[in-house]
């Protein structure tokens, strides 16, 4: 019994990928030695669906807007995006892609129908945003497109004739389709989810009944020109164990062949704070919210670790990946906006969601190939909120612009202990670390506070004994629900950081409360 409580003690504390042990001191303890994995960009993705203000408003406002634009597409939202570094965008959706008919969204405007957006507010959709728009858009970014073909109400002919007209340079009538609407050259998109959310509002289908579809799909969605498709199966809701379990299972009776077909599966974890009914708000929140919000972020660790334990049962060879295609804080709208918009606020507590949930992924980057913050715009935890010709960055953007030195990096290995941030019954480990490596040798930190009420002191073994020079960077705000807003300066933004001392291979780094702190070390 004592070896049992033992190990359920170990599953508990894994945190950040690494075990973390109660102690009044914190101190972390770096493998620089054991660094291998590379972290994959795309951890670093994002999504945006046709919902509320997240494409119309947010993304397009059309050529003849007075918002400056580049083909309809705002010029500002690009700027900041790819100042933070966007490596990925998922779209058309969410519960949107499975009512998405592509050909409704080619050719002239003018002359494109409309649909009922019955998803998000029942408010008509005219499809001016669509497949060259998005594409156009993920050019002006320089990210890669993530598309979510419709499973639930569409048929394979017409995904198969999706992957042709965007990835096809062979003489066929999808390729000249293309062509007729101004693109002369393909594409060659890579990532496709074959389906969203199959178990719920993308058709309410058995996991057995899914598998069957996504191998009927997957299997017309075909390679063209060299370009070998990265099909993304619907995964798990939360801990829905046993989807994970059943389409496992299914997939290793199949042949090589066959197996090909589904490279990766999707995980959606969502933290709200309260009850589905009453999320709470975004911005008006208590220390109990504050605890109970992190509490539950940091429940997606044991979540990744359970739905790998089912995935390597039956895979040991690692040829699924995972996608952590949608996460992140859900709280109610903001008061006197549409309900079906979801648009809410960002605080100093979404920022510490970020960089939580940001670490927690590098941790497992030898397993997850892809992560999508809901949303990139206007909806959820977005990146950039908009109203009208104004734009506010938010602490969530802040977070990813500060982790993107992370991106395609090799993580560092790393032990922690720390004391315990405890409130209201609950506690946390108060600390919350990754580390990486980049291709130039310059080693980056970034390390989370959770406390909203102590400093903490940071020991950091580096593990190395060459001299270096330190930089720091710190995100954190006078209350724990200051956020950024319209025509007022922002109050939760970057600033300088050199709260810390190098003494040989150690570094005592002296953390604000409820701050997220990065630093880059250089040999000198």
């Amino acid at each position: 019994m004592e070896e049992k409580l033992k190990s359920a003690a170990i599953i508990i504390l894994l945190l950040a990928g690494s075990v973390v042990s109660r102690a009044q001191e914190n101190v972390v303890t770096l493998q620089p030695d054991k660094a291998k994995v590379v972290i994959s960009k795309d951890i670093y993705g994002h999504f945006s669906e046709h919902l509320g203000h997240c494409i119309y408003e947010g993304i397009w406002v059309g050529e003849n807007s007075t918002i400056p634009n580049t083909r309809g597409i705002r010029n500002d939202v690009v700027k900041a995006l790819r100042n933070m570094g966007i490596p990925n965008l998922r779209w058309p959706g969410g519960c949107f892609a499975d009512e998405y008919h592509w050909k409704n969204g080619i050719g002239p405007r003018d002359q494109r129908p409309t649909m009922i957006n019955t998803n998000w507010g029942g408010v008509t959709e005219d499809n001016s945003f669509g497949t060259h728009e998005f594409m156009d858009l993920c050019e002006q970014l320089g990210c890669d497109p993530v598309i979510t073909g419709n499973v639930g109400s569409g048929t394979v002919e017409e995904m198969s004739q999706w992957v042709e007209y965007l990835n096809s340079d062979n003489v066929s009538p999808m390729t000249d389709l293309r062509k007729k609407n101004g693109r002369e050259k393909a594409w060659k998109v890579k990532y496709w989810g074959i389906g969203n959310e199959s178990w719920g509002c993308g058709g309410a289908m058995s996991p057995e009944h899914y598998f069957d579809e996504l191998m009927q799909f997957s299997n017309f969605c075909r390679n063209y020109n060299g370009n070998d498709l990265y099909r993304v199966g619907v995964g798990a809701n939360v801990d829905d164990y046993n989807w994970t379990e059943t389409l496992m299972r299914l997939w290793s009776k199949k042949s090589p062949w066959e197996q090909r077909l589904m490279n990766g599966i999707s995980l959606h974890y969502y933290t709200v704070c309260n009850t589905w009914e009453d999320k709470g708000s975004a911005t008006v929140f208590t220390e109990k919210d504050w605890i109970t919000t992190l509490s539950k972020t940091i429940k997606i660790d044991e979540l990744i670790y359970k739905h790998l334990a089912i995935m390597d049962k039956y895979d040991p060879a690692h040829k699924v990946g995972l996608s952590v295609d949608e996460w992140g804080n859900w709280f109610n709208v903001e008061p006197g906006t549409n309900p079906g918009f979801l648009y809410q606020q960002n605080s100093l507590r979404d920022a510490m969601v970020a960089g939580v949930n940001l670490n927690i992924f590098n941790s497992h980057a030898d397993r997850i190939v892809m992560a999508n913050i809901a949303q990139v715009i206007n909806v959820l935890q977005s990146m950039i909120l908009t109203q009208k010709e104004k734009i506010v960055l938010t602490p969530t953007y802040y977070v990813f612009k500060m982790y993107k030195v992370h991106q395609g990096a090799t993580l560092i290995p790393l032990t922690v202990s720390c004391r315990d941030y405890t409130f209201d019954g609950k506690s946390v480990p108060s600390i919350n670390v990754s580390a990486s490596k980049d291709k130039e040798g310059r080693i980056h930190i970034t390390l989370v506070n959770l406390d909203p009420n102590a400093a903490n002191s940071v020991t950091l073994n580096l593990g190395i004994t060459q001299n270096m020079n330190v930089t720091g960077e710190v995100i954190t705000s006078k209350n724990m629900n200051d956020f950024n807003d319209f025509g007022v300066a922002a109050k939760v933004v970057p600033a300088k950081f050199d709260g810390f001392k190098l003494n040989g291979s150690q570094l005592v780094v002296n953390m604000p409360a409820k701050s997220i702190v990065s630093l880059e070390l250089v040999i000198k």
